[in-house]
């Protein structure tokens, strides 16, 4: 498993429960090889404009995420998972968008400071 990729994996839900779902894999976080993970949605009206990002079926990077359909990665459903909850990879985003999302998160969590 390597950054960018999207993965399925056992999710905490609200409910506490654990729901197989696509993430994107944003860092592997030390000294657990853990995953900082990002929640992948086809509920792309949830969209939150200029933070999340949606991945359309006609993107150059679309089939090669491995999504069946136009999907929103959301930046603000984050979580840690360690890697044996990882079932197993599906795809991958363009590095140019990996970046992206990861310039967006890191852009949030500094402002105002």
């Amino acid at each position: 498993m390597k950054e960018g990729e999207i993965a399925l994996a056992g999710v905490p839900q609200a409910d506490n429960q654990l729901k197989v779902r696509p993430i994107l894999l944003l860092r592997e976080l030390p000294p657990y090889n853990d995953f900082l993970v990002c929640g992948i949605s086809s509920q792309t009206h949830k969209c939150v404009e200029g933070f999340d990002e949606i991945i359309f079926a006609n993107d150059p990077d679309f089939v090669s995420s491995g999504l069946i359909t136009d999907s929103v990665i959301r930046l603000g459903f984050l979580a840690v998972i360690p890697p044996g909850r990882i079932i197993g990879s599906i795809g991958e985003i363009s590095f140019n968008r990996y970046k992206l999302l990861l310039r967006r998160l890191s852009n949030y969590l500094i402002q105002k400071i």
